[in-house]
């Protein structure tokens, strides 16, 4: 496993994987962050290639699958951990308890199954800060993101005060310094369950965050309404980037998903969480992002 690993972050580092898909990047060290439900919640762990956490303290980068917080998988993000962590990061996709039709059924009026899901993302965060010196990270130098219902979760799990699990190690927040948010699933429904309505935590101060939407993407009318609501508090962190005619999750397939990664890694870099010029080679075809045109 180490040996592929080592040998993804090689391609990548001169530029020669463009054209992997996600299902393609090879999996990370499996740790398990906590139990819930009775059954242990994993993540996959990805490293640079010559890490000593004994000496080093570099940023952390956690994502959260999508999948419409009933399905979904580790594999749709191990592409990006991969890269980043070629790029210089400690990287982690985790996984999360989902609730099953019968659990979601028997649960009170206006409580969402939503809630587990955002509560098993404040424990993996927590988890990867309460392990920052076996991982040789910094934990004040925490980024986290993830794609539709897993952007909506990373949004949650660290706007929402509440919906913690109280096994969770005490004194540690899920405060974090960047967002990668791929299509995020703010849907208008969420209003009637407030503890999993992003709309209800939207404050100017929100973290730098990078966003990506298709224009043909049905999630973005949500995603406009919560965007319209931090511009009008006053909140200029978000840098919304659009992929013309592109559809809900087009960032899981080149040519998108090299663009998005690319995107993503120069907005790292200016935050002055990575050094250097994204080691991804632009696809050939010449897809760009258009910026936000308000």
């Amino acid at each position: 496993m180490i040996r592929c690993l080592c040998l993804l972050a090689c391609l990548l580092a001169n530029g020669v994987v463009c054209a992997q898909s996600a299902a393609d990047a090879p999996a990370g060290e499996r740790r398990v962050y906590k139990q819930s439900a009775g059954k242990p919640r994993e993540l996959e762990l990805y490293f640079p290639s010559d890490h000593d956490p004994a000496k080093a303290k570099v940023p952390g980068l956690i994502l959260f699958h999508g999948g419409g917080w009933s399905g979904g998988n580790l594999s749709q993000f191990r592409r990006a951990c991969a890269y980043f962590a070629s790029r210089g990061l400690v990287c982690a996709t985790a996984e999360y308890r989902m609730l099953t039709k019968e659990e979601t059924k028997a649960l009170p009026a206006g409580t969402s199954k939503k809630r587990a899901c955002v509560t098993d993302a404040k424990s993996a965060i927590r988890w990867f800060k309460q392990h920052a010196a076996e991982l040789g990270i910094d934990p004040a130098k925490i980024i986290t993101g993830g794609g539709s219902a897993g952007g909506h979760l990373s949004a949650l799990a660290t706007l929402n005060p509440g919906l913690n699990d109280p096994a969770d190690p005490v004194g540690l927040d899920t405060r974090v310094v960047a967002y990668l948010w791929f299509n995020p699933a703010f849907a208008p429904d969420d209003v009637k369950d407030p503890e999993i309505d992003v709309l209800r935590f939207v404050k100017r101060d929100l973290p730098p965050a990078i966003a990506f939407f298709g224009t043909e993407d049905p999630w973005k009318k949500g995603w406009d309404t919560a965007y319209a609501k931090w511009s009008a508090a006053g909140c200029t962190s978000i840098d919304l980037r659009l992929a013309e005619g592109g559809e809900h999750g087009f960032f899981n397939r080149d040519p998108w998903q090299s663009v998005t990664l690319i995107a993503a890694d120069r907005f790292l870099a200016g935050l002055g969480l990575l050094e250097g010029e994204p080691t991804l080679a632009a696809p050939a075809t010449g897809e760009t992002l258009g910026p936000f045109q308000p």
